[in-house]
């Protein structure tokens, strides 16, 4: 999931900037957009941080940041943003929203059933970023590292 650029100039100020080591040496710091990019990719897809593809950050690099800014209270303050955005622009009515987590048996055939219905789930990037703020907003909430 990539963010749009109006998307990424709501946001960008209020992620910080990469500290410098004190003695210089080190990496510099991938650039935080590609790197937000690839944590959103994550907790879209639900797919563990090493099979991020190769096209984002090294996954080390993304789901450090995701801990070290969700610790600091950056993500909560990202997905509160992107949702008003969402709501501003009449997008998502987030009074009718809901996640619904229960767990449910399949009887036996309903593959077959599972199949024909996701063909007709929406697809829109509003309801895949629904989840993804959802998710972004449990603080309690962990994603496989490994």
């Amino acid at each position: 999931m990539k963010l749009t650029d109006t998307q990424w100039e709501k946001i960008k100020d209020l992620i910080p900037e990469g500290a410098k080591r004190a003695d210089g040496k080190g990496r510099p710091w991938r650039d935080k957009r590609e790197v937000l990019d690839g944590i959103l990719w994550i907790l879209k897809t639900g797919a563990q941080w090493s099979h991020l593809p190769a096209s984002y950050p090294p996954y080390q690099t993304c789901h450090r940041r995701f801990q070290q800014w969700r610790e600091q209270g950056v993500m909560q303050k990202v997905v509160e943003t992107l949702a008003r955005d969402l709501q501003e622009r009449g997008d998502v009515d987030l009074s009718e929203c809901f996640i619904d987590g229960s767990f449910c048996m399949a009887k036996k055939g309903a593959l077959l059933w599972a199949r024909l219905n996701e063909a007709r789930a929406p697809r829109s990037w509003q309801s895949q970023m629904l989840v993804v703020l959802y998710y972004l907003s449990q603080s309690n909430q962990h994603l496989p590292t490994k």
